[in-house]
């Protein structure tokens, strides 16, 4: 059986695979949902190939996307994103244009 080594020293984040830290998270929270709604559906009575073919999809494109993800925005990256929308798009200066190269002494 392999063995991985899941941390590669002190003061370091997890690791696993390539997934940076909270990545980890993401994607086995992401693959325990999988795997919850493929029991829902399958208990609801949908059949099973139909199962199956969900349960593969959306697990495939839960992998790509995270590590997508990990590879575009690094470590803190999903930090990064989420803050994006506290910050202004535009500063906006409602001084006239000629006062702001006064010069001051």
């Amino acid at each position: 059986m392999a063995e991985y080594s899941i941390n590669k020293g002190i003061g370091r984040s997890a690791e696993f695979q390539g997934l940076k830290s909270q990545y980890l998270f993401l994607f086995a929270g992401g693959l325990l949902a999988v795997f919850i709604v493929f029991v829902v559906i399958y208990m609801a009575g949908v059949k099973e190939w139909i199962c199956i073919g969900f349960g593969i999809t959306a697990a495939s494109v839960l992998v790509y996307g995270t590590f997508y993800l990990n590879k575009k925005y690094g470590e803190h990256g999903l930090m990064k994103w989420l803050s994006l929308r506290n910050h202004p798009r535009f500063i906006i200066n409602r001084r006239r244009f000629s006062r702001l190269f006064v010069i001051r002494n």
